[in-house]
């Protein structure tokens, strides 16, 4: 298997679903600012010319969590339950795609990939209007954390790997988690994880 991949939090839980599992896939990295994601070659693995993209050997598969899916499946592993909390965690993790991750979104796309991509300066309007958003759906999951270690029952599974993308970004997105105790507690948990921790190949010189 191959794992097309850039430095960007999509391709960050999905780096360390894979590192964690010690998948047997061979990193490569695309050149986001180079746009290899938009030449005919790479559109022909994504039509959607967007990281991360799986080659499965079978075929090309896209969207994060399907990836994150295929390969707990592969390694037969827990962190995509195969019982009653497989669908805990896909609720989990519909919810961070539909709640949590937007409003963290903003932060990530305003302060970071917009200084890095050198595609205009943060919008504060943006930012302003992104706040009580985040601050909503931060505080139903710190509540939902309290007393926990994973998202979904006594172990680590794909909904802790999305929920928390974003988190590693906070400082240099200036997301606004300080109120948030147990959600800082439960990242601290997962940031002992060395492949949370650095998900991402080492790049040669």
């Amino acid at each position: 298997m191959k794992l097309y991949y850039a430095e960007t939090a999509n391709c960050y839980k999905t780096c360390a679903v894979a590192q964690y599992l010690k998948s047997p896939v061979e990193f490569v990295r695309v050149n986001l600012g180079e746009l290899e994601h938009k030449q005919p070659e790479f559109l022909a693995k994504n039509p959607n010319g967007k990281v991360p993209v799986l080659d499965t050997g079978n075929g090309y598969l896209w969207e994060s969590v399907a990836i994150m899916c295929h390969l707990a499946r592969e390694a037969k592993s827990d962190l995509w339950p195969n019982d009653e909390r497989q669908v805990e965690v896909l609720r989990w993790i519909s919810w961070d795609f539909d709640c949590f991750l937007p409003g963290a979104g903003v932060y990530y796309y305003e302060n970071i990939i917009k200084p890095q991509f050198n595609i205009g300066k943060p919008n504060p309007d943006a930012l302003a209007e992104a706040e009580p958003q985040f601050k909503q759906h931060a505080e139903l999951l710190n509540t939902h954390l309290a007393g926990k270690d994973f998202v979904v029952g006594n172990s680590l599974s794909l909904a802790d790997f999305s929920l928390a993308v974003m988190l590693p970004y906070s400082e240099q997105a200036k997301i606004p988690i300080d109120d948030f105790p147990e959600i800082q507690r439960w990242h601290n948990n997962l940031m002992q994880l060395p492949a949370w921790r650095s998900p991402f190949p080492t790049r040669d010189k």
